[in-house]
């Protein structure tokens, strides 16, 4: 007598598509890591070649080209001349007061430097799906953008950070126009070199630019710089 086969006994498989779409989701960058390494990248190699731009430094301090000026018109004139040569020069003198001011407040660097975090973690360089999840609620795009623009205002406007920028800011800006009006500009390469040094400041609008490209480019993610 032959044996009957054993009986075939059903298997049911586990629903797996939750997990699976929990794990995708866990496994996600908090941040759009490819947009933002393409935007760094990108904004210190123009920065490179501006700084590049820049005029010597002895003949920004050349003691035998200063002279004071006969008139208020002539002071202006000097400032903008100045400015289209020594552009590069004086955005970096600037940027120095910025820095020390800054240095010199250590608790409005703080400060500046966790409201710049929370924008590029939170906002510009975060993947729009999934949402934004803190302390157990959701918080859709709009939301998001309208609490950090809260925050920036409180930031700014009831600490100490935006006193520290506008008198940076007023400084550099005084030093600029103090060398730019007692220093007499040659005219022999003002006409040449001017069309020239116009375009320094393009760099952070073609980095963000290519950075929204790059991250537009890569799949599933969205970057909104």
């Amino acid at each position: 007598m032959a044996s009957s086969a054993p009986p075939i006994l059903p298997i049911s498989t586990p629903q797996s598509t939750p997990t699976t779409t929990a794990t995708s989701a866990e496994s996600q960058p908090p941040i759009a890591t490819p947009a933002l390494r393409s935007f760094i990248n990108r904004l210190s190699d123009q920065v490179r070649n501006g700084l590049a731009q820049r005029r010597p430094w002895s003949e920004l301090a050349d003691r035998s080209a200063f002279s004071k000026p006969e008139s208020l018109s002539e002071a202006a004139q000097r400032i903008r001349k100045n400015y289209s040569y020594f552009r590069v020069n004086y955005l970096s003198l600037i940027a120095v007061v910025l820095a020390f001011s800054l240095f010199s407040n250590p608790g409005s660097l703080i400060l500046l430097l966790g409201l710049l975090a929370a924008w590029i973690f939170l906002y510009l360089f975060r993947p729009s799906d999934p949402p934004l999840v803190l302390f157990g609620r959701t918080f859709s795009e709009r939301e998001t953008l309208g609490i950090l623009v809260i925050l920036s205002v409180i930031v700014v406007f009831l600490t100490n950070v935006g006193s520290v920028l506008i008198s940076a800011l007023l400084v550099g800006l005084g030093i600029v126009c103090a060398h730019g009006a007692f220093r007499v500009p040659e005219d022999l390469f003002l006409d040449e070199q001017e069309p020239a040094a116009t375009g320094f400041l393009s760099f952070l609008g073609g980095a963000a630019r290519n950075a929204a490209a790059a991250a537009a480019a890569a799949p599933a993610v969205t970057s909104r710089v």
